[in-house]
């Protein structure tokens, strides 16, 4: 039940749903820092594991840690550049992870097992990039007022969202009728050309029928 209930998640949510920008934004600003601190990290040629005083843009580095936010930047690139669902699914996964990363380093400061050689000020940094990649991650999923046409809202409220969409066809098709009305000279301020229209096709289309 679950598998087909994401399966349409999946279909609802178009690759160029304007949803899927945010979480593509998200994605390529927190991959390209940490791409752009990875490359910094290793023109020092530190050790891999080194625990000396070795800083890039005030962040506490080594090899290994270095290596390890490329890694993450490309895999942000690579949300970046599918978007949709896998984006925002990536953007959340790595944020918790982000987080757990900030407590359990936060833990092993001033220790030997401070193989990444963690600052406080890398602690800090976890929590802000994990807290923003869940907030650009659940951006349109979580919220408690989404739209109508939100595709998650949709997913999770078939009835109502085939209810709200009937109810969107029928007010776009009378504007259509309307501005049909008007281009033809009614004047119906109160919308009796369009109606007149609507009973026209209307005939019409039962006339072809029984045709």
């Amino acid at each position: 039940m679950f598998r087909r209930s994401r399966a349409q998640l999946h279909e609802e949510l178009p690759i160029d749903h304007r949803l899927s920008v945010i979480y593509r934004v998200g994605a390529g600003l927190i991959g390209a820092g940490l791409i752009f601190f990875g490359v910094l990290g290793l023109t020092e040629r530190l050790g891999v594991f080194t625990t000396e005083n070795n800083t890039v843009l005030g962040l506490g580095t080594n090899g290994a840690l270095s290596v390890l936010s490329i890694v993450f930047g490309l895999l942000l690139f690579v949300g970046m550049i599918k978007g949709g669902n896998f984006a925002s699914d990536l953007n959340i996964a790595m944020g918790a992870a982000f987080v757990l990363s900030g407590f359990v380093n936060l833990a092993l400061l001033e220790t030997d097992w401070n193989i990444l050689n963690f600052a406080i000020q890398n602690v800090l940094f976890s929590f802000v990039a994990g807290l923003l990649l869940l907030l650009f991650g659940m951006y349109g999923r979580v919220t408690g007022r989404l739209p109508y046409d939100n595709p998650y809202w949709r997913s999770r409220h078939p009835e109502e969202a085939e209810g709200a969409q009937e109810r969107e066809e029928e007010a776009e098709r009378r504007r259509e009728l309307m501005d049909r009305a008007q281009r033809q000279g009614m004047k119906d301020p109160e919308g009796r050309g369009a109606r007149r229209l609507e009973r026209t096709e209307a005939s019409r289309g039962e006339s072809a029928r029984r045709s």
